[in-house]
């Protein structure tokens, strides 16, 4: 929960007119957009000049949210972006607990002179990347710790449907739609009352979930039907996609997310991988149940982190060879 110390520090510098910048992680899921424009929309209710840049672009699917219109990715406008960033007061950084997480804007925003303020829920968190730090493992999602931080400052006579449908797809998309062990009688709390600020639940579940492409569903066949790898025996399963693959089925940004969940739909399944060739770059992305910590096998062997049963990281060689390696590692699990 937010600290009275940090709250009464937020208040008073939103206390008068700033230039702010709202930046989050690159390759920005529901979560990390949907609470980057909810402060977006709050800040303009405020009367400060608020800007959203993110370290690259992100899933069409996630394009409808109020205010998307707006946000520059920095990969696709470097000159705007800096610029704006240099003159900002203040950058609250969202859903990121490492400033590398920034990719390539990282420089930017770390050389810059802004106070900056941290909103996250991620383990271990750097202290020393912001002024500010509100940081709850505990929460279900950055989401859910905006609306706290709206709350406690004060401003939730503030809070209107623009920012209740952020808000509401953040908690929604990282709790796996309320199901995953983060979800508390709290976040239903919340849910309920964004719900009455006029989150159109339906809609919401029917943009994010119910408004694909044929070329994805092919490509998720493909995953189940061609790529899928059991190992019952250490009750874990890897889906992995090349660069090749991934271009045969007409791949665009998102496409590909959630896909590592159904390797934890299947019976008895505890570990689940998916590996993807992206930009030459080979990604994994790491799922579990129960005290499987995949966070800290991310930042052992993959550069990378995240939850304890939902993280992320990078490989520095083939498919092939990482498929390998998460072959030795799985044989080790307890």
């Amino acid at each position: 929960m937010p600290m009275k110390s940090q709250i009464k520090d937020l208040k008073e510098i939103l206390n008068s007119p700033k230039k702010i910048v709202i930046t989050t992680h690159k390759g920005a899921d529901g979560d990390a957009i949907g609470s980057s424009l909810a402060i977006y929309h709050l800040l303009k209710e405020l009367g400060h000049q608020a800007h959203v840049i993110t370290p690259d672009d992100y899933a069409y699917f996630l394009k409808w949210l109020p205010g998307t219109k707006n946000v520059i990715a920095y990969d696709d406008n470097k000159e705007k972006a800096e610029e704006i960033t240099k003159e900002s007061d203040l950058i609250f950084m969202m859903d990121l607990n490492q400033a590398n997480r920034l990719s390539n804007y990282a420089n930017i925003v770390t050389s810059s002179n802004s106070k900056k303020i941290l909103i996250d829920h991620h383990e271990d968190p750097d202290l020393n990347i912001a002024d500010i730090i509100f940081s709850d493992k505990k929460s279900s999602s950055t989401a859910e710790l905006v609306f706290e931080i709206i709350e406690k400052i004060g401003e939730k006579g503030l809070l209107n449907k623009n920012i209740a449908e952020c808000l509401y797809v953040g908690i929604m998309t990282d709790t796996g739609s309320f199901k995953y062990p983060s979800t508390t009688s709290r976040t239903h709390d919340i849910i309920s009352a964004l719900i009455q600020l006029g989150a159109e639940n339906a809609k919401i579940h029917d943009l994010i979930y119910d408004n694909t492409s044929s070329a994805r569903i092919a490509l998720l066949g493909y995953c189940l039907n061609k790529k899928l790898l059991l190992y019952p025996e250490n009750n874990a399963a890897i889906i992995s996609l090349n660069a090749k693959e991934l271009k045969e089925f007409n791949f665009q940004k998102g496409d590909t997310e959630g896909f590592v969940n159904y390797c934890l739909s299947i019976k008895n399944i505890k570990f689940a991988a998916f590996i993807t060739e992206k930009e030459g770059i080979v990604k994994l992305s790491l799922r579990s149940k129960g005290n499987i910590k995949v966070n800290e096998i991310a930042k052992k062997y993959f550069n990378g982190g995240g939850h304890i049963n939902a993280a992320g990281g990078i490989s520095k060689v083939s498919v092939n060879e990482t498929i390998k390696e998460l072959e030795n590692i799985i044989n080790n699990l307890k």
